[in-house]
């Protein structure tokens, strides 16, 4: 491990290749990873079927914020080689970031357990194994599940986004564009879903058609299409995921008081039937992170390191437009020094333009089963440099928690391609019990500041208010008496008020009746 303790070829530069037992391929494999500064120790070189416990396969802290890629089919050991980045990352100072679809990595928050297999793994792989818990923050969207609730207001979550979980094609994400800046311009401000709903049931009401034919490009159709889309979307039960109190971001780059960095684990198994509202949640989170940060250039380490899970669903169906500012965000966030590894079963679920910026590269064994597993694995293949290995041959025989790796050197340049029998993570491979991680969110100091939800005055209210002022009161008799009554609600109220659903939460005010700057996704950022 590259932290405070002691790692076998990991003190001085030239040790992990002056080893005269090595062969000379295998030589000059590990030399290319005799890095001079603080790393991330993955594991032991493998050469010719052996394990080479001598030749360290390690990542620059440097780097990492030049993004990578994990990927590898189901149970080859994915989940645990975040875990081991992950793990030395904190002890290392740095705070990580880990969506955890599955369940099963609360365990970064208790310490390991000691078996036969672990004693073996660290025997192999030449490193030193020690039982350690991590300082750990569990997350949940939307308070589904166990977890400090994660919500983001319409207005910070932004068109392109919402457009991407309410499936919307390339015109109709335009036109909820139009509405977005007609709510802006108004001062309507956008909260959650029934903001939003309000806003275009008035849009397409008798009283707001005068003001929709003002929106350039935006046809009453349309807006209804996107009504009823939003309709169908809180009738799923998404509501819970908009509102306030908004989730600041900046929780996520925070350090424990003893210098590690903190690790966010963002608990999505009560979501796991909802993978494109995770997904696109997950790109909201580094959307609002790069919207945020201040330029600092290349740095030492990291100031956040961003585990993107399921990255194929993020990328499944997107618009041209949604993708471009998926690679431009990832391109320029670099610079904002964060990095993002992105998690996927094949590197041909990641688009070309996001795949090329991926300095780092821990590819586990991919399936050949079918015509297909044939193409994705070929494609696998050309994506390394040139190698001393038969990739299609070693890809298709790796063990679980064996990976090729290939990484930038601390002068930018790719390494050699390494086999590698990783290490094996010191904190618990494994989900910790139900009443430890409930005492972990509760005696959180963050749990006060979120976990009650909050509800204040916005476009729903505004706009149900004007419709109230602004409606007649006419008498009415029944029987032989005279009573006064209103007239029936209208189409904005019959709208704006179906569905049950609880009130989001909401805190803080911002200033009203004027324009959002917007980022690349239409995101925006409210005062907190």
């Amino acid at each position: 491990m590259s932290d405070s303790r002691p790692v076998p070829g990991a003190a001085a530069p030239a040790t992990p290749g002056s080893a005269p037992a090595l062969p000379p391929q295998a030589l000059e494999i590990a030399s290319g990873y005799a890095f001079a500064g603080p790393a991330v120790d993955l594991g032991a070189l493998v050469w010719d079927g052996q394990c080479l416990p001598g030749a360290r396969i390690r990542v620059p802290l440097s780097v990492l914020n030049r993004h990578g890629l994990v990927a590898g089919a189901t149970g080859t050991g994915k989940t645990k080689t975040l875990q081991l980045i992950a793990e030395q990352l904190s002890a290392q100072g740095v705070p990580v970031f880990l969506a955890d679809v599955k369940g099963d990595v609360s365990g970064v928050s208790a310490p390991g357990q000691e078996n036969e297999r672990v004693r073996a793994r660290a025997a192999e792989t030449g490193g030193h194994w020690t039982p350690t818990a991590f300082p750990a923050e569990f997350y949940a969207l939307g308070g589904l599940g166990r977890g400090i609730p994660v919500r983001a207001t319409i207005t910070s979550f932004g068109p392109v986004l919402l457009s991407k979980v309410l499936q919307l094609n390339r015109t109709q994400e335009q036109s909820l564009g139009l509405i977005f800046h007609y709510a802006d311009t108004k001062g309507l401000e956008l909260v959650d879903l029934k903001d939003l709903r309000a806003v275009v049931a008035f849009l397409t009401s008798d009283e707001g058609r005068a003001e929709l034919k003002e929106i350039g490009g935006l046809s009453t159709a349309t807006a209804g299409v996107i009504l009823r889309a939003l309709t169908a979307f809180e009738a799923e039960g998404m509501a819970p995921f908009f509102g306030e109190p908004e989730f600041d971001t900046s929780e996520l780059l925070r350090t424990a008081s003893d210098g590690r960095g903190t690790l966010s684990v963002l608990e999505l198994p009560a979501v796991q039937d909802k993978p494109q509202l995770f997904s696109t949640f997950l790109m909201w989170l580094l959307a609002d992170l790069f919207h945020d940060l201040p330029e600092v250039g290349d740095v030492d380490k990291p100031k956040l390191v961003f585990f993107f899970d399921e990255a194929h669903l993020l990328f499944s169906g997107a618009s041209k437009a949604f993708l471009d500012a998926i690679t431009q965000t990832v391109r320029l966030i670099r610079s904002k020094g964060v990095g993002v590894l992105f998690v996927t079963q094949t590197p041909r679920d990641v688009p070309a333009e996001v795949l090329a910026q991926l300095g780092s590269r821990v590819q586990h064994a991919l399936r050949a089963f079918t015509p297909d597993d044939q193409k994705a694995l070929k494609a696998a293949v050309r994506t390394f440099p040139t190698s001393a290995y038969d990739l299609e041959e070693v890809l298709t025989g790796l063990g679980t928690g064996e990976a090729v790796v290939t990484v930038l050197s601390e002068r930018g340049a790719p390494t050699p391609v390494a086999v590698t029998r990783l290490r094996a993570p010191e904190s618990l491979m494994g989900p910790v019990d139900a009443e430890r991680l409930e005492r972990a969110v509760t005696s959180s100091p963050l749990y006060g500041r979120y976990a009650q939800a909050v509800d204040r005055e916005s476009a729903y209210e505004r706009l149900a208010a004007r419709e109230t002022a602004g409606r007649p009161v006419k008498e009415t008799t029944t029987g032989g008496g005279r009573e006064t009554g209103r007239e029936e609600p209208s189409l904005v109220e019959q709208v704006v008020t179906s569905g049950a659903f609880k009130s989001l939460a909401r805190s803080l005010g911002t200033q009203l009746g004027r324009e959002i700057t917007r980022s690349l996704f239409g995101t925006a950022r409210r005062g907190r």
